[in-house]
């Protein structure tokens, strides 16, 4: 079996090199284009210093897969590394590599943005084939979000890998809730390889009421969770969220080398509007602007990295840009339209989501009727409080301070289920 594991994972590294081409560039310290021997690329993918997701874990997996039929949730981050570097660009995708090792796979399923990671946020994604692999893909975020029992009914076990970044409207933890429930219903085990959470340093934000549960935000959670997608997983499991009180098998690949602690760089954009770190860093705080009137950058090259509109006061909100379709957005918020508001995209902000934000934002609207769509902004906060509270002209501080309570419990919560520390 130790043979059959390092054979496995040798010849994998070899797949990996070969799709990634023969000419590696690498900085200085790193592999140069003449080292071509696999024992190179197995040192860097086994640093001990550096984070190795659990795709990259073959030995891990691969003989449970041997023999059985196989589906898999993935995304354009469903992929191995092959060098464990944060800003790592050299990679394959997960359906190649194990196409290639002789796994079954018989479909993928897709989560919002699609198989490849090109749709809109919330744009109907339709059901098809892939066109590299000829692969089935099942949509589930179409005219179904759960898999149905015909879409599960010819596979033995189901792989669940994307890429997360630890915040409840984000929807991949949606998708996962409704993998495990339908999983469970049909006695099929769910294997996840976990990936580190870019904001999985800190918990922070309203804790969602049950009353206002919708597919941006299923459970009582904070809006920063500050948990990996394996993690979140136990807890689904461990608190009985799955209708009727159903478990779902569940194995997990765990991040080697990983703590909350860690600071990460993703090095494939997650979804079509979160291009980069700084992004992501600010996504937990300007993601509420998703629920106003208020653009948060889409349209832009500078996707929640600078917010604006029309009606925001031009003689204190100096900055302005304008918001035209492109990737990841067919039609932005004040498309074509002139929006005044504030640029973000060096500005420093440390482990928490703030409201600094769209308090100054709604402070400085000139027609505030035209700020919150109730609804949305509702279903984004997780609770009809925190848009009062804004309303009410509240400090920061202020609302902070009624969240402190349920953070504190679900923290405690939380800690039943982490894996790193």
């Amino acid at each position: 079996m130790r043979f059959t594991s390092v054979k496995n994972t040798v010849l994998l590294f070899v797949l990996i090199l070969i799709s990634c081409g023969n000419k590696v560039k690498r900085e200085a310290g790193s592999l140069k284009q003449e080292d071509n021997g696999n024992n190179e690329i197995l040192r860097y993918a086994q640093n001990d210093n550096l984070p190795v997701v659990g795709a990259n874990q073959t030995e891990a997996y691969l003989p449970l897969l041997k023999g059985k039929r196989v589906g898999i949730v993935a995304n354009q981050t469903s992929v191995i590394f092959t060098f464990q570097q944060a800003q790592d660009t050299n990679y394959t995708h997960l359906v190649d590599s194990l196409l290639a090792l002789n796994i079954d796979i018989k479909k993928v399923f897709a989560p919002e943005h699609g198989f490849r990671g090109r749709a809109d946020a919330g744009e109907h994604v339709e059901d098809g084939f892939d066109t590299k692999t000829n692969l089935p893909i099942v949509s589930l975020h179409g005219k179904n979000r759960k898999p149905t029992p015909e879409q599960l009914k010819d596979l033995d076990i189901v792989i669940f890998d994307i890429q997360d970044v630890g915040v409840r409207f984000y929807t991949y933890i949606s998708t996962l809730h409704n993998v495990m429930e339908a999983c469970a219903e049909a006695g099929i085990p769910v294997m996840i390889f976990d990936r580190p959470n870019p904001n999985g340093l800190y918990v922070d934000g309203p804790t969602l009421n049950i009353e206002h549960q919708s597919f941006l935000g299923m459970h009582p959670i904070p809006l920063v969770h500050g948990m990996t997608i394996g993690e979140y997983a136990k807890m689904i499991n461990g608190e009985h969220w799955l209708a009727n009180n159903l478990q779902c098998a569940i194995t997990v690949i765990p991040v080697k080398n990983y703590t909350h602690h860690t600071s990460y760089s993703l090095p494939i954009r997650p979804s079509p509007n979160l291009p980069n770190d700084q992004a992501i860093k600010l996504y937990p705080s300007l993601g509420l602007f998703e629920g106003t009137n208020i653009n948060a950058g889409r349209g832009t090259e500078f996707q929640f990295q600078r917010y604006g509109a029309p009606f925001l006061n031009k003689d204190t909100m100096g900055f302005t840009y304008t918001p035209v379709a492109n990737f990841g957005a067919k039609y932005p918020k004040h498309q074509n339209e002139l929006c005044y508001g504030e640029d973000l995209k060096d500005e420093v902000i440390g482990d928490l989501m703030t409201l600094k934000w769209i308090i100054k934002a709604y402070q400085n609207s000139t027609d505030k009727s035209k700020f919150f769509n109730t609804d949305n902004f509702t279903k984004h906060a997780g609770t009809t409080e925190l848009q009062k509270q804004i309303e009410s002209d509240l400090s920061e501080a202020d609302i902070k301070a009624t969240w402190q309570e349920d953070l504190e419990a679900f923290k405690k919560t939380r800690e039943k289920y982490l894996i790193y520390d």
